[in-house]
């Protein structure tokens, strides 16, 4: 298995085992509390996280069947997200809890088993192993914020920002493509400060375009748990400004954006 790989697949265990024991001990009636997420409780997040690492287990271990899955969710029409997570959510929360921690153990297995440097369908572009690791940690860590937001906790950021920052780079002209808009000239520059106080730098030197602040901000803006009013981060360059206002590092439509916390 890459280092890489193995690295990521590690990430995503902590993670997951942080959003376990946030949710593991809470009564079952906080299961059903709502998150920042409008209409999504805590219960849909748990469920969205299970049904989506159950669709990357399928996408691994039978790309034609998750094909034929596909259609089917087209069929369905854009709802097919929510309708998943309420099916989810109505389970009893210590069945939901174990049907989640099944998932993501069986699809991290899968992963690391994942024949050489192939890549797995998915809803976007076909991802290797080792971005679907990132992407579900991605994944993980913004739904697990909205429990944590939910619940009233303060999470202490980890280094495992650090590939949700690099995609959240990488997703820069996406954020514009997914809503019909030109695409930016250039690349995004960044300059984050890290949880232990060191520099993560991505993008070219020179780029006109932007951000400096701290690695739990871009994260948060990335995944659109905050708004941009309400973070610390300096952006700088006409797209980069554009970009702040759109930024989207996961697959799928945006969403509603979250109202600022701030006047």
């Amino acid at each position: 298995m890459p280092a890489d790989l193995s690295a990521i697949l590690a990430d995503l265990h902590a993670e997951g085992d942080d959003l376990d024991a946030l949710v593991a001990g809470i009564p079952a009636r906080s299961w059903a509390a709502p998150t920042p997420a409008e209409g999504w409780s805590i219960a849909y997040q748990i469920a969205h996280l299970a049904w989506t690492d159950a669709q990357a287990l399928l996408a691994a271990a039978d790309p034609g069947a998750f094909a034929a899955r596909l259609k089917e969710f087209a069929a369905i029409g854009p709802g097919f997200v929510d309708q998943a997570a309420a099916e989810g959510a109505a389970l009893p929360p210590a069945a939901l809890l174990a049907h989640w921690r099944e998932s993501r153990t069986r699809l991290a297995a899968a992963l690391a088993a994942y024949p050489g440097d192939g890549k797995l369908p998915w809803f976007g572009p076909p991802m290797r192993p080792a971005s679907m690791a990132s992407a579900r940690l991605m994944e993980t860590w913004a739904h697990g914020q909205d429990v944590a937001d939910a619940l009233g906790v303060r999470r202490e950021p980890t280094a495992r920002l650090r590939p949700i920052v690099h995609i959240g780079v990488r997703t820069f002209g996406f954020s514009f493509a997914i809503r019909g808009l030109p695409s930016p000239a250039g690349e995004l520059r960044v300059e984050l400060r890290a949880p232990d106080g060191s520099l993560w730098e991505q993008g070219p030197p020179d780029a006109a375009d932007r951000v400096t602040g701290s690695a739990e901000d871009f994260c948060l803006l990335v995944t659109r748990r905050r708004h941009p009013a309400d973070l610390g981060l300096t952006v700088t360059g006409e797209d980069a400004g554009r970009w702040a206002g759109i930024a989207q590092a996961f697959a799928g439509a945006p969403g509603p954006e979250r109202p600022a916390r701030t006047g």
